[in-house]
């Protein structure tokens, strides 16, 4: 594990500091829109077959960077890992997504939770250690895991849901069940977290993706409570190198305020969010404290031509401002991403012209920043 990285700069935004352009990477950037990922997944016959064979989950986590010039790798598996190796029965059924065999809405499930046996997920730690050596130091890897809440939402529901109805009625009805639930849940991702990272993982994220459902309150106390539960439990480093942790919650512009006491290094943000204000609120001051800030383009610009994109990025950019180009000291950064997953209808050669517009006009703002 110990080859140069030649890239480093997404780690290096992640921590406040200075970087050449603005890094970018792309949520689900291993998936649906590129035909390579289909015929791998034809291959393994299932999702699932994808995600438990190690080399067939290298080898996609690898498509894009072999297509694209994107400054990190993010493991491809899936958040609902962990609540299967509970014993719940995941399967994911085309045009449907996926769904447990078992819920968990009442007492007696409730009570036989546990933190699963991490030997059940060594399929996702081998995958890491395949990962990180087929990449070589070309960008970092970055692991990741759902938050307490949004795991226990397809828990409680047994499938994604519309409206929430099962798991806001057992919020409600049965705080104390529901406590109980997301108790776990912080555990377990933390342990699998934990064994990301002592398997490779240069980075980690936890994907809340449904925490903007929950009413101002709710959210405080069944989401980002737990939230924090995971990131006190999380190493902080390995192997001498410090390793960022990235928090994304999808609708949780409201509440970015409060977030700015989580303990992680990167607030990512959805494309309702404006950078520059979100910069104000927690990017915080060159060498003062603060967060990184991930996002934000809305996935359905991938939809316009390479023109419309381009403005589209600089756009974004710019609502970001200045960038950080001290190397001396830590300020202000940006990770450019989407507002959320990638959607499986993108054309491909789209994303091409969304990653070279970020590397050239983000560089472009630095020389001018420079010069002045």
């Amino acid at each position: 594990m110990a080859t140069i990285l030649q890239n480093d700069h997404f780690l290096r935004a992640c921590l406040r500091q200075a970087t050449p352009y603005t890094p970018v990477w792309l949520m689900r950037q291993a998936g649906r829109y590129l035909p390579e990922y289909c015929q791998t997944r034809a291959k393994a016959g299932s999702f699932m077959g994808l995600a438990t064979n190690t080399d067939f989950a290298t080898e996609v986590t690898l498509q894009p960077l072999d297509l694209y010039p994107l400054d990190a790798a993010i493991l491809f598996s899936d958040i609902l890992t962990v609540p299967d190796a509970m014993g719940l029965g995941l399967s994911f059924e085309a045009g449907e997504g996926p769904r447990f065999a078992k819920t968990t809405r009442d007492e007696a499930s409730v009570a036989a939770l546990a933190v699963p046996d991490m030997a059940k997920l060594r399929y996702v730690f081998d995958a890491v250690t395949s990962i990180r050596k087929a990449l070589n130091g070309r960008v970092p890897l970055i692991g990741f895991a759902g938050s307490p809440w949004t795991l226990a939402c397809y828990m409680v529901e047994g499938r994604g849901s519309d409206d929430y109805r099962a798991v806001k009625t057992l919020m409600y009805s049965r705080p104390d069940l529901m406590h109980r639930i997301l108790e776990v849940n912080a555990l377990s991702v933390a342990a699998y977290l934990n064994a990301q990272i002592e398997a490779g993982a240069q980075a980690v994220m936890i994907f809340d993706s449904w925490g903007g459902v929950l009413a101002d309150g709710a959210f405080q106390q069944f989401s980002l409570r737990y939230t924090a539960m995971v990131l006190s439990h999380l190493r902080r480093g390995h192997e001498g190198k410090v390793i960022p942790r990235l928090v994304f919650t999808k609708g949780g512009g409201l509440w970015l305020s409060e977030m700015a006491a989580l303990d992680c290094d990167v607030l990512g943000l959805d494309w309702t969010m404006n950078l520059g204000r979100a910069r104000h609120l927690v990017g915080g001051t060159e060498g003062g404290p603060g967060k990184a800030l991930q996002g934000n383009i809305d996935p359905m610009v991938l939809f316009a031509n390479p023109e419309q994109i381009d403005a589209a990025v600089q756009q974004v950019l710019a609502s970001f401002g200045t960038p950080h180009t001290d190397p001396s000291t830590t300020g202000p950064t940006h990770i450019f991403n989407l507002g959320h997953g990638i959607n499986q209808l993108t054309p491909p050669e789209n994303v091409a012209a969304l990653v070279e517009a970020v590397h050239k006009h983000s560089r472009a703002m630095r020389d001018v920043t420079e010069k002045v």
